[in-house]
């Protein structure tokens, strides 16, 4: 109707914006979402747990072992540095001996199938010793490995199940792979002495020198064993050097 006035329309609020204090109509921007939580990381399973056990009982024995002789190493002792039972020990290892030999299993085995693979293709029987000889010197002589072979040489008159072990798992293979190598050389022509191949100890005997001379007299006359296994290789092939 002429000169009525039209009242205002009234904006209700709703009761969620009420319960929340908002004025009608208002805009608010909405909150950053809050950073999630970082995953929280996977817990190790029964079997990852107990080779985690495994290879601490493995590395503290070796520590055992080199610090006390095979003979005066006890497991309890093995089992207090490894943080565990001694029972545990028993999960994974016979006995002692048993212990012993996995530590030449995993820490020398593998170290000899590396030594033992056949030169590469147009490669020269030299230069193979000569990586043998860098290779045993880098990796076996200044290392616990070395360790290992000096207890072995130590110790093993008296355990003969020890040496036995270490013969068959090691020097055996090491012995075929270096025999097969002189025979290599000999047919390439470049070793001339084919009496060496039957005695292929003498090739080797450098390197187990060295091991034996580092751990009694490293201290007072410290070798250069890559050089004393080059001049050995020297005599072996026939060559001169100028010192």
């Amino acid at each position: 109707m002429p000169g009525s006035r039209t009242k205002p329309t009234k904006i209700r609020s709703r009761p969620a914006d009420r319960r929340r204090g908002k004025k009608a109509g208002s805009v608010h921007a909405s909150k950053p979402p809050l950073p999630k939580a970082p995953a929280s990381k996977r817990r190790p399973n029964r079997t990852e747990r107990a080779a985690e056990r495994r290879a601490a009982i493995i590395d503290a024995a070796l520590d055992e072992f080199i610090a006390r002789g095979f003979a005066a190493t006890r497991l309890d002792d093995v089992a207090k540095r490894a943080g565990v039972a001694k029972g545990t020990i028993y999960l994974h290892f016979k006995d002692k001996e048993a212990l012993f030999q996995e530590l030449i299993r995993t820490a020398l085995v593998p170290l000899i199938g590396r030594l033992a693979a056949p030169p590469p293709a147009g490669a020269s029987v030299r230069a193979a010793l000569e990586a043998f000889a860098q290779t045993f010197a880098r990796e076996v002589i200044t290392t616990r490995r070395g360790d290992i072979v000096r207890l072995i040489v130590a110790e093993g008159p008296r355990f003969p199940s020890v040496a036995d072990f270490y013969y068959r798992e090691v020097v055996s293979r090491g012995m075929a792979a270096m025999r097969a190598l002189i025979e290599l050389g000999i047919s390439r022509g470049e070793i001339r002495s084919e009496a060496l191949a039957r005695f292929p100890q003498i090739v080797v005997a450098p390197a187990i020198v060295a091991v034996i001379w580092h751990g009694l007299f490293g201290r007072h006359a410290p070798l250069d064993v890559t050089e004393m296994l080059r001049v050995h290789l020297d005599l072996i092939f026939g060559e001169r050097r100028t010192a």
